[in-house]
């Protein structure tokens, strides 16, 4: 399976939510890759043109479409007040963010990432020997 490479993006809008403000949309871009199979990145596009990537478990998106999910920087779960929408808060050291994004939308790119990779199979997709000579090329960059 190493020889085939996937990679689905899908454009979705979050709402940025503060306290005493309106929700902020932000087109974000969801991104798999099947070389990567166990992580998503979703990439935040700021006002200024620069983006933001934050790469967090598959899984972990998945588990919270259905329940609260995550106890670490990335946290996701149904929204209490609105079943169709779904939670996803992230923190950094260098501040905390609380979205909102349409759970069939977030529905939607996790079950093509599930067609082209299926769950349990992750480990097939992986290629060490890429992964160690990439590590190996970028322990040389260093010296």
């Amino acid at each position: 399976m190493r020889d085939e490479h996937t990679v689905i993006c899908s454009p979705a809008v979050f709402e940025l939510i503060a306290p005493d403000a309106q929700p902020v949309p932000v087109k974000v871009e969801l991104t798999y890759s099947s070389r990567d199979p166990y992580a998503v990145q979703a990439t935040f596009r700021t006002g200024q043109g620069s983006a933001v990537d934050w790469v967090f478990a598959r899984d972990l998106l998945a588990d919270g479409l259905i329940a609260a999910a995550g106890s670490g920087d990335v946290r996701v779960q149904p929204m209490p007040t609105d079943p169709d929408k779904v939670e996803l808060e992230l923190t950094s050291p260098s501040g905390h963010a609380l979205f909102t994004t349409c759970r069939h939308t977030l529905g939607e790119f996790l079950n093509r990432t599930y067609r082209a990779v299926p769950a349990s199979t992750e480990y097939s997709w992986l290629d060490f020997d890429m992964a160690l000579s990439e590590l190996l090329d970028n322990d040389r960059a260093r010296d």
